[in-house]
């Protein structure tokens, strides 16, 4: 498996990551996006917004976002967003992505604060992010509304404490 820079080219696989019900229940996405939308994100990549993919035997087997903060001051800080194929859940295409992602944040990016917000329900991404350094910091009640109901979210963070 390797990750590299999301590309035009990967829209059909990006989209049927974010079209299975587990990615688009444990993401904000809504199902049914279209292909001008994933191709609107994929063009949209920037210094500031980068998107990787994992490829796994030619196939997009998952997908990390990364924005970084352009406000004056919250440049150090980062948000990511993550979806990996239901077939390789549990095959550490998960860590692949956080690891590269974070790897930019703390080598190239100059950024000291990653955050992301995951459901309370979500426990193998949970577990991820605590692995590789995240802490909850708060719960966020009713923070989004998803198969006909309210769900929590928590919001969880990383400090580069090699620059602070």
């Amino acid at each position: 498996m390797i990750v590299r820079h999301g590309e035009l080219s990967d829209l059909a696989g990006i989209k049927a990551i974010y079209e299975q019900p587990h990615a688009y229940g444990n993401t904000l996405q809504l199902p049914y996006q279209s292909d001008g939308f994933w191709q609107r994100r994929l063009q949209n990549s920037s210094d500031s917004q980068i998107s990787l993919v994992a490829v796994h035997n030619d196939e997009i087997v998952g997908q990390i976002s990364l924005s970084v903060n352009d406000r004056p001051r919250r440049k150090h800080v980062a948000t990511l967003g993550m979806g990996v194929s239901h077939a390789h859940r549990g095959t550490g295409v998960g860590s692949k992505l956080l690891h590269a992602a974070l790897d930019l944040t703390d080598n190239w990016l100059n950024v000291t604060r990653v955050e992301i917000e995951v459901y309370t329900d979500n426990e193998q991404a949970i577990n991820l992010y605590q692995k590789f350094g995240f802490e909850v910091e708060g719960t966020a009640k009713n923070y989004a509304f998803r198969q006909g109901r309210y769900v929590d979210a928590l919001y969880m963070a990383r400090l580069s404490s090699a620059k602070l």
